[in-house]
């Protein structure tokens, strides 16, 4: 890590460096998933169940999930903003296209696996962005630094020498 993202990291609260780390690991577990499903099945592997736009979707994701992952952990606020777009739109698709079997069987959502966790996790994106992009910006957050009062010099007025004479008038006599 270069020495500015050390210090953007260092200037965060805890709670905010772990909010990031959430969100990479969030994102980099949504890679891997589709990436597995582009193996298995190829650029067509959700022809079966997905209209053309949420395939075409499906698939940028193997792109905008590994880079939102790399900009949160860099402690970019755009990894933030762009997680913010991204989430919505991905639990949105995956409610789309698992909807029929949700319609059918509704005890399937409490399954670990499928939409549950995309659903929670996207809930838990959407809630922690305002204030994790507060903290990104150094609003809301702690100081990094302690704030201490400065000591400053007293203010030495140009004309002080000229007044301060025996007669007050900086007159020499």
């Amino acid at each position: 890590m270069t020495d500015d993202i050390r210090d953007r990291r260092r200037a965060l609260s805890r709670r905010a460096r772990w909010t990031l780390v959430v969100y990479a690991g969030g994102f980099l577990e949504g890679t891997c998933s589709h990436v597995l499903d582009l193996t298995r099945g190829g650029l067509h592997a959700y022809a079966a169940f997905a209209p053309l736009p949420l395939q075409v979707f499906f698939v940028a994701l193997v792109v905008l999930d590994p880079l939102v992952a790399v900009l949160t952990l860099r402690s970019r606020p755009v990894g933030v903003r762009l997680a913010a777009v991204v989430m919505p739109l991905d639990v949105f698709a995956n409610w789309y296209v698992n909807w029929p079997w949700v319609r059918e069987d509704p005890a399937g959502l409490l399954r670990p696996v499928g939409l549950l966790p995309i659903t929670l996790f996207g809930v838990f994106v959407v809630a922690t962005v305002p204030w994790l992009l507060r903290a990104l910006d150094g609003r809301g957050t702690r100081p990094a630094t302690a704030d201490l009062p400065v000591a400053r010099p007293p203010l030495i007025r140009k004309d002080a020498a000229r007044k301060s004479g025996p007669d007050g008038n900086g007159a020499p006599r």
